[in-house]
């Protein structure tokens, strides 16, 4: 099982690092994209951290009979999980992917439980914001943090790996079909992409990248009637 844990970190790391090469160039392990745009992969943490909250009907003031979005509340950690890797990376900030896996993400998971409390869930996701604003944020702190919420929010690492491949093959798929210079169509016969390779995940959970990007361009084309 740890063998079979431990590679799908691995690929995700791997993954993460093609994906930034790919659309950012090679500076951006330096912090700047091929353009010279600065990049900030803790305040992305943070913003996300927001909308992951915001999947929550906390607010005392405006619908209080609400329910809480898990769905969307997974998307956002994997979007997270997108930052989180990147800043690790760039800082090289973990002795290697066993010994991530088995000090943080086994340990954090064998140690944390699902739970449907939202003051619980959302006070750990606070902890998450305030470390990645920190002047001098602690990325194993940060990584323990994540992989709690991850936990107390029932996203497993098999389903973290399966949403992160699905999101990583449409972010390259978007980049390759025009995302930045704005001809690329999110919507897809009335279903925005997020939802459509949702879709195919869920139908075939164990789709390699290489498949689900092929599965992406299918439905695309069929989207624009080619």
């Amino acid at each position: 099982m740890h063998a079979k844990n431990i590679k799908k970190i691995e690929e995700m790391f791997e993954l993460q690092q093609k994906l930034n090469d790919e659309t950012n160039g090679p500076e951006w392990i330096h912090g700047t994209t091929k353009h010279g745009k600065k990049i900030n992969w803790k305040r992305c943490i943070h913003l996300e951290g927001a909308e992951f909250i915001g999947s929550f009907p906390w607010k005392h003031w405006k619908n209080i009979e609400g329910e809480t979005d898990w769905d969307n509340a997974k998307i956002e950690l994997v979007d997270i999980w997108h930052f989180l890797m990147s800043e690790i990376i760039r800082t090289e900030s973990y002795s290697g992917i066993e010994s991530f896996y088995k000090h943080i993400v086994f340990n954090t998971y064998a140690q944390t439980q699902e739970t449907k409390e939202q003051e619980k869930i959302l006070a750990v996701m606070e902890k998450i914001i305030n470390e990645a604003t920190a002047p001098l944020a602690n990325l194993n702190v940060l990584s323990r943090l994540f992989f709690e919420t991850c936990a107390l929010t029932g996203l497993s690492l098999d389903e973290l790996h399966a949403q992160y491949i699905g999101k990583n093959a449409l972010n390259k798929f978007r980049q390759d079909n025009g995302y930045k210079e704005g001809t690329y169509i999110k919507i897809w016969n009335g279903k925005e992409d997020n939802v459509v390779m949702q879709l195919i995940i869920a139908a075939e959970p164990f789709l390699s990248f290489d498949q689900l990007l092929s599965e992406l361009s299918k439905s695309y084309k069929a989207a624009k009637g080619e």
